[in-house]
């Protein structure tokens, strides 16, 4: 059996598999944000609560949004910023008793919708996470690219170009330096833009934004299309993907798929623009089954 742990800003997601791939069980619960030790603690008890329902062993993979630094064997650039600087492999394989493998959710995304997903049968897949952060895997012939320092994909803290007239010097991000294209692609990203526009906070999340279906919603998501395809093309620019897979609550609004794709062409350095932009096909489990086959 293997199990896989999606651990996010927002939930933890833990799923096991058989030997075939098939589900055996799923259990979600919210993330105890900004206490790592509970956080801990609710990992270790999502596994053993799988392990006693199944009356089975399993391998665990462990998906997080950041990645274990080779220099350190810390976390570093986890946007769940409670996380950062923490021995959390030696952590988990200590409360777990057994090895454990750990991976940037991203990657894991990217990998999951690879091997059986939107970019099923394809060499290069892209899978970009557009939820409470926003990052980018990059599976090649089915496995993922993570790079010297473990950042590979990591394009959320690139900056947002080219910047028009009103975005300069770029929004302050988490990690210190301003215009991450994480402060304005992520969902966090588009509520930010909307209440820009209102000009006062607002207590809705992204998705109730967009059901709104007013002036005020309208223009905060014509911009951000416009901020996505500026984003995505820099990674049709730097690698020139097979297919883009969009996860994260973002990419459940369809009309992204309609409405980004004609604004590629204004920033891809090529005569035309061909690459699919399509939907997570496992949606929001997409993640934790690319965890589970970490092993």
């Amino acid at each position: 059996m293997r199990i896989g742990v999606d651990w996010g800003g927002t939930k933890l997601e833990a799923i096991a598999l058989d030997d075939h791939g098939s589900t055996l069980m799923r259990e979600r619960v919210a993330t105890p944000r900004h206490d790592y030790n509970a956080c801990i603690d609710t990992v270790r008890d999502l596994v053993f609560k799988i392990e006693e329902q199944t009356e089975q062993a399993g391998t665990v993979g462990i998906g997080i949004p950041g990645t274990i630094s080779p220099a350190t064997g810390l976390v570093k650039n986890a946007n769940s910023t409670w996380m950062n600087g923490k021995p959390l492999l030696q952590d988990m394989q200590a409360v777990l008793s057994r090895e454990v493998r750990i991976q940037n959710d991203a990657n894991c995304f990217a990998v999951s919708e690879a091997y059986d997903g939107a970019g099923k049968g394809v060499y290069i897949v892209a899978g970009v996470i557009l939820g409470t952060g926003c990052g980018c895997g990059i599976a090649i012939n089915g496995s993922a690219l993570v790079g010297r320092q473990g950042i590979a994909g990591e394009f959320g803290h690139t900056p947002l170009a080219p910047m028009y007239e009103g975005e300069f010097p770029g929004n302050a991000c988490w990690c210190g330096k301003r215009g991450c294209l994480e402060t304005y692609i992520s969902g966090t990203g588009f509520q930010r833009g909307y209440e820009m526009i209102i000009g006062e906070p607002t207590h809705f999340d992204a998705e109730a934004i967009l059901a709104l279906e007013d002036t005020e919603s309208t223009q905060a998501y014509e911009a951000y299309c416009d901020q996505l395809a500026r984003g995505l093309s820099q990674l049709v620019n730097i690698f020139d993907p097979d297919v883009i897979v969009l996860g994260g609550g973002m990419s459940n609004h369809n009309a992204l798929y309609k409405d980004v794709p004609p604004l590629m062409l204004n920033h891809v350095f090529s005569d035309d623009f061909i690459t699919p932009i399509l939907k997570a096909r496992h949606g929001d489990s997409s993640g934790v089954l690319g965890v589970a086959r970490l092993w």
